[in-house]
């Protein structure tokens, strides 16, 4: 009986808090509006435990079966249920007031609420993102996560072509603007109704604060600048990320690199991700300490990481932001034919730096990778980028959370690990099968270091994936982890 979902959907919004008491029978009108329903009978029955994702799916389905959906696929369903959620989510004035009133008591009180609020509108689903597969993995860098991402839905075919038909747009420009609060969706534009944003003020200029949908960590936030314009790594950059940090001192926030290969995959519009998870490039202890002339007040040093990582700490930001910008200035223009870092080749320039910010013990830290996107014959999807013989594992840029040591791998994994294991305990020609024929050099190199049983199969091929992503940071990494590589890493830090 459809009444009983649309009663558990109302009911859902008041417990919530997305509706007040006195909103119940607009709330259910509301849904009934959404879904062309004219008449409603109240089932008169107390609810137990309402969980949301089963309750839209049976309002989809009814939806679909009258006509009112017209597309039974995951896309049109995601632009439906979206539009039904918007319907009850609380308005912007309301979210804004109710955050900054939090904010006034604590900074952790109002993100804790807002990143509650921001899953109870499914704006970050909460049924897909518990499909995603994690785990760690001990390796002499610590404990990296590893994460299979099946949270994000495939579009199906007849979705690709009816985007083919649209007529081209450039609003919103991109799904980070701002315009995205409340806006309806297309089929090759996400529904964001449900999406509320935060006003933020950061340097004395006006962004946004959100929650990323995918949520790849704990409270996987975004700060996005209020004006589209393309990401840049530069001295404003570096006070922005530590003023962030100063009033959310309980987040991380960082800045993918502003160049391709090494940069993120939204380079057109600037913003950093950050939240509440300690990764383990943070965990990671400095392993050569370093004075900078003239800086003796900041603690610094090369940082234990397969990755190329200056670590700079100090109770005044302004200090960090003026070396930082020293080491930013000299990066870009520095070469090092030895150990293959070229500034630029033909004026096209290589060398940047992924920064991330946080507050450690009432001091500001900054860690700056350094990152280079050379490419050459060898390696043209870029010398500091996953080799060839990794690709089957992870072929797609390192950005920002990569660098941190949270391997972010594709849905097609899921599958593909899991015939791995079944065909390493079964003994079965590991070329025989399009699953498993792409890791068959990969897994026969190491099934002769374990004693491979049913039980323990999966396990072992996700250790080895772990393995296999750190191997991914030293490609990725400028200097590498030898003696040549240190000194050669030193020898730029004495250029400052």
């Amino acid at each position: 009986m459809i009444d009983a979902a649309v009663s558990k959907l109302a009911v859902y919004a008041l417990r919530t808090g997305l509706i007040e008491e006195s909103e119940y029978l607009w709330a259910v009108n509301t849904i009934l509006d959404t879904l062309k329903l004219d008449s409603y009978t109240d089932p008169g029955q107390e609810w137990g435990e309402i969980e949301l994702a089963p309750v839209l799916e049976e309002l989809l389905d009814d939806a679909y079966a009258r006509g009112v959906l017209t597309e039974n696929s995951v896309v049109y369903r995601d632009l439906f249920d979206t539009e039904l959620m918007g319907r009850l989510t609380p308005r912007p004035a309301q979210v804004i007031s109710k955050f900054q009133a939090l904010y006034r008591e604590a900074p952790q009180k109002a993100t804790d609420w807002y990143y509650e609020l921001s899953q109870d509108t499914n704006y970050i689903r909460r049924d897909r993102i518990a499909k995603d597969m994690q785990w760690k993995t001990d390796t002499e860098y610590g404990q990296l996560d590893i994460t299979i991402n099946l949270s994000k839905p495939e579009k199906d075919p007849k979705a690709i072509a009816a985007a083919r038909d649209l007529p081209a747009s450039n609003y919103p420009r991109c799904q980070l603007c701002a315009e995205n609060e409340g806006y309806a969706g297309r089929v090759n534009h996400p529904a964001r109704q449900n999406h509320r944003i935060i006003p933020i003020t950061i340097n004395d200029s006006p962004w946004f604060l959100q929650y990323s949908p995918y949520v790849y960590y704990n409270e996987h936030c975004i700060c996005l600048n209020s004006v589209h314009t393309p990401m840049k790594i530069d001295r404003a950059c570096f006070g922005k990320l530590l003023d962030f940090v100063r009033q959310f001192p309980h987040y991380f926030v960082g800045s993918n690199a502003d160049l391709p290969i090494v940069g993120g995959s939204i380079l057109a519009h600037d913003h950093f991700q950050g939240g509440r998870y300690t990764f383990a490039m943070e965990k990671a202890p400095v392993e050569t300490p370093f004075a900078f002339p003239g800086f003796e007040d900041v603690k610094a040093g090369i940082v234990k990481w397969p990755m190329s990582v200056v670590r700079l700490a100090c109770q005044d930001s302004g200090r960090l932001v003026e070396l930082a910008d020293r080491i930013l200035t000299a990066w870009r223009g520095y070469t090092d034919e030895a150990a293959t870092i070229l500034a630029e080749t033909e004026g096209v320039p290589h060398n940047t730096i992924t920064p991330i910010a946080r507050m450690r013990d009432g001091k500001y830290e900054l860690d700056l990778v350094l990152r280079n996107n050379l490419t050459t014959e060898e390696h043209p999807l870029g010398l500091y980028h996953p080799h060839a013989e990794l690709h089957h594992i992870k072929k797609e840029n390192i950005g920002l959370i990569e660098v941190m040591g949270l391997a972010v791998l594709p849905a097609r994994l899921k599958e593909e690990l899991a015939a791995v294991a079944d065909s390493l305990v079964s003994g079965s020609d590991l070329r025989a099968s399009v699953l498993t024929e792409k890791h068959a050099d990969w897994a026969e190199r190491f099934q002769t270091k374990y004693t491979i049983t049913r039980e323990n199969a999966l396990d072992i091929v996700q250790r080895e994936t772990g393995l296999v992503f750190a191997q991914v940071l030293e490609h990725a990494g400028v200097y590498k982890r030898s003696n040549e590589g240190r000194e050669a890493f030193l020898r730029f830090l004495k250029t400052i």
